[in-house]
């Protein structure tokens, strides 16, 4: 077997293990010997760079660094759906489309996803592009990022249509939701507020690496095109699942109203049995003619409908009210609630957001209150049953001092919430700031996790994150669970974090605003900390991409003198606050203000090396085409559609060896 026909076999061979598990749920491969057949493929097809594939299981991996979501019209409109909440409001349904088509109609029943609505591309069974519904007329091409999601196939199976269109939803699952949120809160990071909003924001992601590490899954309802061979709906469902699609398996075809409100009543009470979040059921038509017949309205199509399900609301007692003081001394206070079941799990607090909310409400303690959990981690309480408030009550008076070290609270004009001025004396302000520093995206401190740093913090060892560089292995070993290894790892791990970049450092800060992406730009642009510190407030805001916001909390934080203090410290400690004499070396501002677009494959170097040569010269990579573009560095198969627009703007377009030689 020659090499090429080994790399075309085990890109087969891996794509079928990656459907068995991911979409069937059927392994039929231990992930050992999946990752070693996988590291065989990345080898071959580094050895063989004519042979890359842009859909070959190696680029799950992602890689590919998006700064602007290119907005693409989509092929056909993507309605969003009438909602209904009643038996009556489907009856009314049923009668309105009874006028309009004849004959006998039947419906599919499917679970609603409450996920981020994708509307996905083939073409010649190997996906093309995929946009996200934006305004239903346009979307944001997310193709680098959902191609990293490992129930999304790259190549089809079967007898697929040449192109068309599959919708479905983007879901973050239970358990990987909750398992990236125990992470965030182990680095000292606020976790995600539900798996929704989060799968959403993850497609938006600029780094597809980042996107990968997360657990989204994508589950599809909808094929869209010409010439399918697709007459009903229910067969949509099943031809989708054929070629290679993950489409769950609890849709049903019935014949009446009454059965699909049997199909609800059955969700209603299931739904919490589902690995992923469903808020109700959709109810199609099921023949495509029939569905042409009906067509659509402005907003929706008339052959389907979405029920609704209530969210769910119990009601209990409201025992006491506490106040939690997170890293950046915002007070939150959380209702403290006699214990009680609410969709599927066991409530005993509740999220009342602020004072204002609180006075709106008017909740006080021993009151009965309502509590809804409709896709919230934190459930939030949404009224109070006054018919049962005691005789005795009397109206909450929010906190006027900090919980934590009595400082009086502040509030500012046009602000929701009540702050802990006591920056430096607060617990759990100092606790919170120095976990962000170890977190994973900053210092990333091998040893120490965000348990530890409480620890040393209450036994009075550290008092800022300069404080870590202090420590010695007789410091720590009196503390909890601290052994000589554990103890000798914490400090070896501290002594490493000396050598993360700049940028990293920069983002351990903390400074409000600044996170990754912005102190990346910072560090480059002002490449010393010295240098940044002493930036006025028009020279920040004269950097790309920083704006009013950040540019103050930035010029404030360097004029803190406790701040001042914490940075001369790290510099002092030998942390890393400048660009390394490498990073250095390489930088010119021979591209200075030029915006250049990177398509296709190239041969020299990688298309990230490219794009990190570009930016070392001062230059910005843009992933779109418009007048302002300066030129297209064009490798091997470049998209045509780029060509087009380029040539029609007259943006030059540039070969990869022109492009090196102009640096």
């Amino acid at each position: 077997m020659t090499d090429k026909e080994l790399i075309i076999q085990l890109r087969d061979e891996l794509r079928q293990h990656n459907h068995n598990y991911y979409v069937l749920d059927m392994p039929s491969i231990s992930d050992y010997d999946f990752d070693m057949k996988l590291k065989q493929l990345q080898a071959l097809e580094n050895q063989y760079p004519e042979l890359h594939d842009s859909n070959s299981p190696t680029q799950r991996v992602g890689g590919a660094v998006t700064k602007n979501f290119q907005t693409v019209v989509h092929a056909q409109r993507m309605y969003s759906l009438d909602n209904s909440y009643s038996k009556a409001d489907l009856l009314d349904w049923e009668t309105r489309i009874k006028k309009i088509v004849d004959g006998p109609i039947r419906y599919t029943c499917e679970l609603k996803y409450d996920g981020a609505s994708i509307s996905i591309t083939y073409k010649d069974g190997v996906l093309f592009q995929a946009l996200t519904r934006g305004d239903g007329t346009q979307g944001d091409d997310v193709t680098a990022n959902v191609k990293t999601i490992k129930s999304v196939p790259l190549k089809l199976q079967g007898d697929f249509p040449n192109f068309f269109e599959i919708r479905g939803e983007i879901v973050l699952p239970f358990e990987g939701f909750n398992a990236m949120n125990e992470a965030r809160v182990a680095a000292g990071e606020e976790p995600y507020k539900n798996p929704r909003n989060t799968a959403s924001g993850s497609l938006k992601l600029q780094d597809s690496s980042e996107v990968a590490r997360r657990p989204l899954d994508c589950l599809l309802y909808s094929i869209v095109g010409e010439n399918t061979g697709i007459l009903s709906q229910f067969n949509n469902l099943e031809k989708a699942r054929s070629w290679g699609f993950k489409v769950p398996k609890e849709a049903k075809c019935v014949s009446s109203i009454d059965e699909v409100l049997e199909f609800i009543t059955t969700w209603d009470q299931a739904r919490h049995d589902l690995p992923y979040e469903i808020d109700g059921i959709v109810v199609k038509v099921n023949d495509l003619q029939q569905q042409a017949e009906l067509g659509f309205t402005a907003k929706a199509p008339r052959w389907a409908m979405a029920y609704k399900f209530k969210a769910e609301q119990v009601s209990t007692l409201l025992n006491h009210i506490s106040y939690q003081v997170g890293r950046t001394g915002a007070l939150t206070p959380v209702a403290n609630l006699e214990p009680v079941a609410l969709a599927g799990t066991v409530v005993k607090r509740a999220s009342l957001h602020n004072a204002d909310q609180i006075e709106k409400l008017d909740v006080r303690i021993g009151d009965t209150v309502f509590v809804e959990k409709g896709g919230e981690i934190i459930p939030k309480i949404v009224g109070v049953d006054i018919s049962k408030r005691l005789a005795k009550s009397t109206p909450t008076i929010y906190l006027s001092e900090c919980p934590e070290c009595q400082t009086p609270l502040t509030r500012k004009g046009g602000e929701a919430q009540h702050y802990c001025p006591n920056t430096m004396g607060c617990p759990p302000q100092i606790i919170g700031r120095i976990q962000h520093y170890i977190s994973r995206k900053a210092l990333d401190i091998e040893g120490l996790g965000g348990e530890t740093v409480a620890l040393l913090v209450n036994a009075g060892l550290i008092k800022d994150a300069a404080d870590l560089y202090t420590l010695t292995i007789e410091d720590v070993l009196p503390l909890e669970r601290m052994a000589q290894k554990s103890a000798e790892n914490l400090v070896n791990g501290i002594e490493a974090s000396k050598n993360i970049s700049f940028e990293r450092v920069l983002f351990g800060l903390g400074i409000r605003y600044v996170g990754e992406t912005v102190a990346k730009t910072l560090a480059k642009h002002y490449k010393h900390v010295g240098a940044l510190s002493e930036a006025s407030l028009e020279d920040l805001e004269a950097v790309d991409e920083i704006g009013v916001k950040i540019a103050e909390s930035v010029y404030a934080f360097f004029r803190d003198d406790n701040s001042i203090r914490l940075v001369s410290r790290l510099v002092s400690y030998g942390l890393q606050l400048e660009l390394s004499e490498e990073a250095l070396a390489n930088q010119t501002t021979l591209l200075s203000g030029q915006r250049i677009v990177v398509s296709g494959v190239f041969e020299t170097i990688s298309r990230n090396e490219l794009k990190a040569l570009i930016e070392a010269n001062g230059g910005k990579v843009v992933s779109s085409i418009s007048a302002k573009t300066s030129y297209v560095v064009a490798g091997a198969n470049m998209g045509p559609s780029k060509r087009q627009k380029a040539e029609q703007l007259n943006v030059p377009i540039l070969t990869e060896q022109e492009f090196l030689d102009k640096v």
